[in-house]
């Protein structure tokens, strides 16, 4: 296994995993007939990944890019995505990942906050960018890939000079994540924060155990994703693994592109458990050689029914994109059928607190507060949030991170996870900001005032829910529902547009107006419950 340490960079330890597992797997693409890329599937041995990630490096570096410049990627989940970032990293340039569900707005915002330096798309989403750029005050010069050689591009020349040499501190990747303030947050991610995430899963004790050089990891979570780009590339990287990436979850497709490519760990979401049980029963789900799978939210009455079909244990984690140095399921602590994710640890310290952050008592729910320790609590976690100093203090108040989780801690020290106390609503494993929604739904003439919330969810674990009153004049029905959904689905992602839409004369506010969400669905409650909701998830498509 590759080591590291607080000085080492991504380029450091890529060089070192070339040297070291040259003919060996790092990057493998499933095949499937149906895909507008590499239709027959694809291996990646490090010694090839690394030819490709030096010409890549070469181009960059002839533009003039490297500490201090920021380049958006807008490569979906495709290979070259981690081809385009470690040739980046290698030289200081930090990856800013573009979700290709973006609406324009969206697209302007991260444009502007991030201040792109360069752009590098798909040929398919020239258009949006140029679109978005019609908008933006920063103007990042624009390049698309060649999807049959990936080498062949022309970048524009850096505007400014790079600033010095890369260090483990350098920024190596800016993630965006929903707040509660309404618009993303830029989670700034160094050089060692990205190593540490993989040597700790990759050194992980008990069921979670990763074999130097013999294991394949499928993952069908997206690039632009945390989980994927950093958690188990890295962990893959550094032990000589291999990560299978696929485009998209499919549940039709799974167990194929699992066994055909000899995965050995997947990852997972807790809605992928649920759509992988109603499956029809498959040769292929009979022929995989996977040892576990790692993820978070699977539903505890799914939880043993999966493991006796499908043979393998799931193992349940605790991560956020601020510190995806993950606290999990080991050993004999695993609960199945329960929310249990684990315990403290060394390098990942937990307080279960109340609102004054003091710590509560064994058996009662309070929040999460994580720190790597007291002397150092903030080593490997995020560096900051971007241009936002108040929220990256806040959300380190009293030494400890606040994870705006809510846990019950047992008296051996297991940890449950309950609820989330931020204004979240989390749909698929998707981040969605109300206050977002809100906005959005806001700006449309025909809306007076509007509350969004988080409604349970079956299949998604939660779906969005918009209360709305109108302006006087306009009649509730589906007539203006299905307006306001098509007027959402043009500023927004598909995932955030509500699913459920309840209209009503009138939102449950406090004296001091702030509206009382907890009114209009109470915890639990099934938001068919409400007099004449209309359901549109049916509607919510890419």
């Amino acid at each position: 296994m590759i080591d590291i340490h607080d000085h080492t960079t991504i380029g450091e330890a890529l060089a070192a995993a070339i040297a070291k597992y040259g003919s060996l797997s790092l990057l493998a693409v499933p095949a499937n007939p149906g895909r507008s890329y590499l239709p027959e599937g694809r291996e990646f041995s490090y010694a090839e990944a690394g030819q490709l990630i030096d010409a890549l490096k070469t181009l960059y570096q002839a533009a003039g890019y490297g500490v201090g410049h920021r380049v958006g990627l807008l490569l979906e989940s495709r290979p070259e995505h981690m081809l385009h970032k470690l040739a980046m990293n290698s030289l200081g340039i930090c990856c800013v990942p573009i979700n290709p569900d973006y609406k324009r707005r969206e697209l302007n915002y991260l444009i502007d906050h991030a201040q792109l330096d360069v752009i590098v798309c798909l040929p398919t989403r020239l258009a949006a960018v140029q679109e978005s750029l019609q908008d933006t005050r920063t103007q990042p010069g624009v390049v698309t890939t060649n999807t049959e050689d990936y080498t062949a591009l022309t970048l524009p020349p850096a505007q400014r000079p790079a600033q010095g040499a890369v260090t483990a501190d350098t920024p190596a990747s800016i993630l965006y994540t929903s707040g509660t303030t309404g618009q993303p947050k830029g989670c700034v991610l160094s050089h060692a924060y990205e190593l540490a995430a993989g040597k700790w899963y990759a050194s992980h004790p008990g069921y979670v155990s990763v074999q130097e050089g013999r294991e394949r990891l499928f993952n069908p979570l997206p690039l632009f994703h945390v989980n994927a780009s950093i958690l188990s590339f890295y962990c893959m990287l550094l032990s000589g693994g291999c990560q299978i990436q696929t485009d998209r979850f499919a549940p039709s497709r799974w167990w194929e592109e699992v066994a055909s490519t000899r995965a050995t760990i997947v990852h997972y979401l807790g809605v992928i458990i649920p759509l992988l049980l109603k499956q029809a029963p498959s040769e292929w789900e009979q022929r995989h050689c996977v040892r576990f799978g790692y993820g978070a939210g699977v539903e505890p009455q799914l939880h043993a029914a999966f493991e006796a079909r499908f043979g393998f244990p799931l193992i349940e984690l605790w991560g956020m994109t601020e510190v995806v140095r993950t606290i999990s399921d080991h050993g004999a602590d695993r609960e199945v059928g329960t929310r249990s994710f684990g315990k403290s640890a060394p390098g990942l310290e937990v307080l279960v607190a109340d609102e004054s952050g003091q710590p509560v008592a064994p058996g009662t729910p309070g929040e999460m507060l994580v720190r790597y320790s007291a002397q150092t609590p903030r080593k490997h976690f995020f560096s900051e949030y971007l241009d936002n100093p108040e929220a990256t203090a806040k959300a380190w108040e009293g030494g400890w991170f606040h994870t705006g989780d809510v846990v019950v801690q047992d008296p051996d020290g297991l940890l449950h996870f309950m609820d989330r106390r931020k204004n979240i609503i989390r749909r698929s494993g998707e981040n969605i900001a109300a206050a977002e929604v809100e906005a959005v739904l806001l700006s449309h003439p025909k809306v007076h005032q509007v509350a969004v919330l988080a409604a349970p969810d079956d299949i998604r674990e939660e779906e969005v829910l918009a209360s709305i009153v109108l302006i006087p004049g306009v009649e509730a029905g589906t007539a203006i529902c299905q307006e306001l959904f098509a007027f959402c689905q043009q500023e927004m992602a598909y995932y955030k547009v509500p699913g459920w839409w309840w209209f009503t004369s009138e939102i449950p506010t406090t004296g001091t107006q702030k509206i009382q969400k907890h009114r209009i669905l109470a915890a639990g409650q099934n938001a068919q419950t409400l007099p004449n909701v209309l359901d549109m998830r049916a509607r919510k498509k890419r």
